[in-house]
């Protein structure tokens, strides 16, 4: 059974006329995992997300502390800090928007060539995220953010992820762009619309579609942000059914999800 790597998804929204929308991504076909999938913005941790700045830890941070992430997130301080700025770090390249700021503040725009600079250099591992706030001057915003899940990737899986879910609302001022290196696509969706594309033709892994439609149940994105979910892990897991194998999901609440759930379009 391989290990699954700890890793942080964000799932970006936005208020519209046409209702609350989530921003997706398309992963290439040529990917080793998920390849063809829309999904959130995210991906592993990466050791330099735990990397401390010039004198004293940092990133610089304001909002929830790495304890209180860490009773949110169930881990230990030092991995749920890590996860934070994973989050913040993995929306920024596959974003462009940085959750980031002053204190009292969040960066209004970042779409420039010294912000273009500073994304590449993220994913070149050229510097981290701690140093490129120290160099700007910024905080980590993790009050922008909000745990909602925590999905593991099935065991017979080869390669495994245990990935906490957040979700944020898009600063205001800040543009999300197709910039992602692993998609070949983007798009906003009415949270709704998004849930009936994945009926007919938009390919989604069990942890997308289910936050989708736990999503849809709330009107703007203040609402998702004062929510209070219970962050369990859940892990899909195979049924035999006769010769056929299913995934099955229990979900915290008590509800099972079976099969024409976990399947979707191919």
């Amino acid at each position: 059974m391989a290990a699954a790597r700890d890793a942080a998804t964000v799932v970006l929204l936005r208020d519209a006329p046409a209702g609350m929308q989530v921003y997706l991504l398309r992963r290439r076909p040529t990917m080793l995992f998920a390849a063809g999938m829309h999904v959130f913005p995210g991906g592993s941790v990466d050791p330099r997300d735990s990397e401390t700045g010039t004198g004293a830890p940092s990133p610089a941070w304001a909002g929830p502390d790495a304890a209180a992430w860490g009773r949110a997130l169930g881990c230990d301080p030092p991995l749920a800090r890590a996860l934070v700025c994973a989050a913040v770090r993995e929306t920024f390249e596959e974003s462009g928007v940085l959750l980031a700021g002053a204190r009292d503040a969040v960066v209004p725009d970042t779409t420039g060539e010294e912000w273009e600079r500073d994304r590449r250099s993220l994913l070149d591992r050229s510097t981290s995220l701690a140093r490129l706030l120290e160099q700007r001057s910024l905080v980590l915003r993790s009050d922008l953010l909000r745990p909602w899940a925590h999905w593991i990737t099935p065991e017979f899986e080869p390669r495994r992820f245990d990935t906490r879910f957040f979700v944020a609302g898009l600063p205001s001022g800040q543009h999300a762009r197709d910039v992602s290196g692993e998609a070949d696509q983007a798009v906003w969706l009415p949270v709704a619309e998004a849930v009936a594309r994945h009926e007919t033709r938009y390919p989604m892994l069990p942890p997308t579609i289910v936050t989708l439609r736990q999503l849809s149940a709330y009107d703007t994105v203040a609402d998702v942000l004062a929510a209070r979910t219970a962050v369990t892990p859940i892990m899909p897991r195979p049924v035999a059914d006769g010769e056929d194998v299913r995934l099955v999901v229990d979900l915290p609440a008590g509800e099972r999800l079976v099969d024409e759930l976990m399947q979707g379009p191919r």
